[in-house]
């Protein structure tokens, strides 16, 4: 199961059991549908790919999100690992993303943990929009930050 992004597919417990073959023998369709980085790869070459997530970068970290610190890198992520249940107002939960998609994203520890308290900073995007969540161990209690389209 190849990549074209350079992504580590080959362990990847909800692509075997989904069938996937990898983007690079299915030409950037893995699940059946166009993966938003392998097209941009395919289009454009690493470089302009690389220039893309350098922005992408930049525009996550003017964000300003407080207690956040500066995220250096952004990983393809399948939806499933991302897709967390965010309480809304009304009292029910709901997830805003798509386990099928691929996105960019990472994790961050905030500045402000200390011995006990634990949170992090979830980061996804793909062309877009930027959501940043905060969240407690095992991604317990997410709360959503920031949803901003670009």
């Amino acid at each position: 199961m190849g990549s074209i992004c350079g992504a580590e597919c080959n362990g990847c417990e909800y692509g075997i059991k989904n069938k996937c073959k990898g983007c690079a023998e299915t030409n950037g369709c893995p699940f059946d549908r166009q993966c938003f980085i392998a097209k941009y790869i395919l289009t454009g070459g690493k470089e302009k790919y690389n220039e893309f997530k350098a922005q992408l970068i930049e525009e996550i970290n003017s964000l300003g999100v407080q207690g956040m610190p500066k995220v250096t890198e952004l990983f393809a992520l399948n939806g499933v690992f991302v897709n967390l249940e965010y309480p809304m107002p009304s009292g029910q939960s709901l997830k805003l993303l798509d386990d099928g998609e691929m996105y960019l994203g990472a994790q961050v520890e905030s500045i402000y943990n200390d011995g006990e308290v634990k949170k992090c900073f979830g980061i996804v995007a793909n062309l877009n929009f930027i959501l940043v969540s905060e969240y407690g161990e095992n991604c317990s209690d997410p709360e959503l930050i920031v949803y901003k389209k670009r």
